[in-house]
């Protein structure tokens, strides 16, 4: 990932411009008393370009590795230009996640607000974060288990896997994308891949999902530039979709789905009704795609997992009339897939860290975490801490077996903004997985691996080279 090194230079000479342009304090004039060890490295950029270096995913990198040995799991630095507190100790974590909007607050840079929009759920904070959660959580839990979403899954699924069995090779991170993406559009918006609107809505999320992770300079023709723009477009196109729909429903012409349950709840204003849509298209598409390109990832070099998991699909299978599709009853039987997914989830990492602010002087244990200054928890690190998982770096689905493991676990971060598709993402994986293993063998190249730079992603788009089982 050599070759991502000037793209990250220029993309934190961006960050720091925009931190000073708007007045974000880069060093404070005195330390304060009873912070942990640290360095504060070079003025401006402190060591922003160490700590986003690229990585494998199922590591902490050489920044936190050589950090922690030298100051410990909790350590000062000087990231994203700010005096930052990072934490790579689990206890530390849950209680900074635990202790929203009474301690910290989520704290992101702006042009992450300015290319989420100022109510995304990840920014927002108070009752209006609380609304607009509840209303999403309340229809994820509703779905995830309503017949009509789980039979287009499986049928998705069977479409996919079934595309593949005259192919040879598969770019499989870009395929597990649309896959995601397309089941979240019929979820929200009963829209069809073969929709026109949907095609737009895709193409506007590519050139969206690239710029997020770009350089951000407002400049026309910049990465950064055109994703703001088709952040625009997509939310005129959803503006234009609730639009219709209130038209539908006062014609009585209208069919249900979750556009209709947004305009029912007269709490919201429209523009809030786009966003929380965005929200969980981008969920969809973003972390359900990359939890599932992991654990194809980590059973190709999983023989022993591989076997276990066909074995336990071929019993559901031998359960299940010719044809009939999967439903809630099956999902809650596949045991061990669940712990393959939560178990790559522990070694892939999506998520490497969050951002957090004091909002007060904040003591732990012996350390003081000043307020106004940037906390990063890095829930990456206690998945990998040897100290708390036997043979940390080793896929190994039986762990979960163990109640315990999961207290020891954040990948979806906690507290109050846990991740509230984490459900429905495992089932669509969990469906897809039941069809792909019965079906195809597969291979990675050998120098395939997730990479943290810092969004995951794979050195060559997760090439696979796959081949059907015969029956």
């Amino acid at each position: 990932m050599a070759a991502f090194l000037p793209l990250i230079c220029t993309l934190l000479l961006g960050i720091v411009f925009i931190f000073k342009f708007f007045g974000i304090s880069i060093f404070k004039e005195k330390s304060p008393t009873g912070l942990p060890n640290g360095n504060m490295g070079w003025p401006l950029i402190g060591e922003t370009l160490g700590f986003l270096k690229s990585h494998n995913s199922n590591s902490i990198g050489t920044f936190l590795q050589e950090h922690c040995s030298r100051y410990g799991r909790i350590f000062k630095s000087h990231l994203f230009g700010r005096p930052t507190i990072v934490s790579c100790d689990l206890e530390l974590n849950i209680f900074i996640l635990q202790n929203e909007g009474r301690l910290f607050q989520s704290s992101y840079p702006k042009p992450v607000h300015d290319i989420l929009g100022k109510l995304s759920m990840m920014l927002v904070s108070g009752e209006i974060h609380k609304k607009l959660r509840s209303i999403a959580v309340s229809f994820i839990n509703a779905s995830k288990s309503r017949p009509d979403f789980l039979h287009y899954v499986d049928n998705s699924s069977i479409s996919l896997v079934d595309s593949w069995k005259s192919k040879r090779q598969v770019f499989f991170f870009k395929e597990a994308k649309e896959f995601t993406f397309y089941i979240m559009l019929k979820n929200l918006l009963n829209m069809d891949p073969e929709d026109s609107v949907a095609a737009k809505i895709l193409e506007d999320f590519l050139t969206f999902m690239k710029g997020f992770v770009s350089l951000p300079l407002q400049i026309p023709g910049t990465a950064y530039a055109k994703a703001v723009k088709a952040r625009r477009r997509i939310s005129l196109t959803l503006q234009d979709i609730i639009m219709k729909k209130r038209e539908n429903m006062m014609s009585g012409t209208n069919a249900r789905d979750f556009v209709d349950e947004l305009l029912a709840e007269v709490c919201l204003n429209d523009e809030e009704r786009v966003s929380i849509l965005l929200d969980l298209l981008l969920a969809g598409y973003e972390t359900t795609s990359g939890l599932l390109a992991l654990v194809v990832y980590f059973l190709a070099h999983s023989p022993s997992s591989l076997q276990s998991l066909q074995e336990e699909h071929q019993v559901l299978r031998k359960t299940k009339k010719e044809g009939e599709p999967l439903n809630w009853e099956d999902y809650k039987k596949m045991e061990f897939t669940s712990h393959v997914i939560n178990e790559a989830l522990r070694c892939g990492n999506l998520v490497k860290f969050v951002h957090r602010e004091a909002l007060k002087d904040v003591q732990f244990k012996e350390y003081v975490i000043p307020g106004g200054w940037q906390v990063l928890p890095i829930l990456s690190a206690p998945h990998l801490d040897p100290s708390l998982h036997q043979h940390s770096l080793e896929f190994n689905p039986w762990r979960w077996a163990d109640p315990s493991t999961n207290r020891k676990v954040t990948p979806y971060g906690g507290g109050l903004r846990i991740c509230p598709g984490t459900e429905i993402g495992k089932l669509e994986i969990a469906f897809f997985l039941h069809h792909f293993v019965l079906n195809l063998r597969w291979k990675t190249e050998v120098d395939e691996s997730p990479i943290l730079c810092p969004y995951l992603d794979f050195k060559r788009g997760l090439v696979l080279e796959i081949e059907q089982i015969e029956e």
